[in-house]
């Protein structure tokens, strides 16, 4: 006995919460603000903006400075190699080099539409994670307080299975009670008090989920706050899913990466199409160098510039396969987004079916722990009147704590609930 009132000390002294308080506002305030999870899709969404300016630079000019250096034998003639010039000379000269893409028949502009809408993609899915990492917030503290109430449940539990048991204990010394009475007593009294056991180890648990939840490998157990009980669940599912296939974020990401598949095929498309640039090239050798044949001198600034059109013709069907490829994935994307609509309005019908009988449970949960109550106190007089056994009173004992279980659980069970649905809506923030 001794042992298990230690054990019951030590898990009591570990599930007491500490002073600092915490509403859910503030624990969902936490977790957006320190969740890795978070962080992470909020870095991706920056670096997929950055992919917006790298498809543009392409319609801006690329100017490039040289400083070159060479040696070479005089009257020297390449014969082979991929040098530019075939005569060699010593030369050391700087220059720029400017080139300007005219126009490559709107590839580069559909590419620079595409990222954006990858970029747009992208932030969605970050909107996306932060609906997550909310609804998990919920839930943990949910089942913290869900965990905290059992515990209390379980207390008043050993409280009152005990003052049952000091009567009993009385009234067999006294002889007007068999040790069996007795026996039944001390049973119940010990299933109270493991049931308070688990019930303190589950607020360990509860706390680490929480801990996992807000984005920390602190465990803190806070003094949560009870939320007050939201409203009855909407009827009809068909508003809910039209509001949810608007809102949900991971659908507005799957369909602006489906748009940005299609711009893609664009982009692949007009590969085949002609490109224009110009070429513009300016510098200066700082040394006057004797031309090789002796007859004049190399002029110390130079300058030129060139049009370039390119018409593919004929690469192996290189860009029709790019094309088709890109075609494809766009196609994939349609799929893709299209079953995301239908998983979606399954789970907003699924969500509206669970806060519903969720809901349901608060009234008949409470018409049970009053009628358990009643059904106690007839058994407690019955057995004060001899009239029951102990068995039946320690039955009634055993349903009014099922009963107030049952009743705390539904409570958040439905907030739960109730918050799964708005997720399944879109409605978080």
């Amino acid at each position: 006995m001794r042992k298990t009132l230690l054990l019951l000390f030590a898990a009591g002294a570990m599930a007491q919460p500490t002073t600092t308080p915490l509403t859910l506002k503030q624990a969902q305030d936490m977790a957006l603000k320190n969740h890795p999870l978070v962080m992470a899709a909020e870095n991706e969404a920056a670096a997929m903006s950055q992919m917006v300016t790298e498809s543009r630079a392409a319609l801006y000019p690329q100017v490039s400075a040289d400083l070159t250096g060479s040696q070479g034998n005089k009257d020297a003639r390449v014969g082979a190699g991929a040098v530019g010039a075939s005569r060699l000379f010593n030369r050391f000269a700087q220059g720029v080099t400017l080139s300007q893409l005219i126009t490559d028949s709107g590839r580069t502009r559909s590419l620079v539409e595409s990222s954006k809408l990858q970029a747009q993609a992208s932030a969605q899915l970050s909107t996306a994670t932060r609906y997550d990492v909310l609804v998990a917030v919920d839930h943990a503290y949910f089942e913290v307080l869900r965990a905290q109430a059992t515990v209390r449940v379980a207390e008043e539990t050993v409280k009152a299975r005990g003052v049952l048991q000091d009567q009993v204990s009385t009234l067999a010394r006294n002889k007007l009670r068999s040790d069996l009475d007795v026996t039944f007593a001390d049973v119940n009294v010990s299933d109270a008090k493991l049931l308070l056991l688990r019930a303190q180890e589950s607020v360990g648990g509860a706390y680490s989920e929480l801990a996992r939840a807000l984005g920390t490998d602190q465990v803190v157990q806070y003094q949560l706050a009870d939320e007050s009980l939201p409203p009855a669940p909407p009827t009809g599912a068909a508003d809910l899913v039209t509001q949810a296939l608007s809102n949900r974020p991971e659908l507005a990401s799957l369909a602006s990466s489906k748009d940005a598949a299609y711009k893609f095929v664009e982009a692949e498309h007009d590969l085949k199409r002609p490109t224009v640039s110009v070429i513009g090239v300016a510098g200066f050798l700082p040394i006057l160098y004797p031309n090789p044949t002796g007859s004049t001198q190399v002029p110390n600034n130079y300058e030129g510039a060139a049009i370039d059109i390119d018409f593919p013709i004929f690469n192996g069907h290189l860009f029709s396969a790019r094309e088709e490829a890109a075609r494809q994935r766009a196609m994939e994307s349609d799929q893709r987004l299209r079953e995301a609509r239908d998983r979606v309005a399954r789970d907003v019908r699924a969500a509206l079916a669970s806060a519903t009988t969720a809901y349901q449970r608060l009234s008949v949960t409470a018409d049970y722990v009053k009628q358990a109550n009643q059904a106690l106190d007839l058994a407690q007089g019955r057995y004060n009147l001899g009239l029951a056994s102990i068995v039946e009173i320690t039955q009634a004992q055993l349903n009014v704590t099922k009963a107030q279980i049952e009743d705390l659980s539904a409570k958040y069970d439905y907030e739960d609930q109730y918050a799964a649905l708005q997720y399944a809506m879109g409605l978080l923030r």
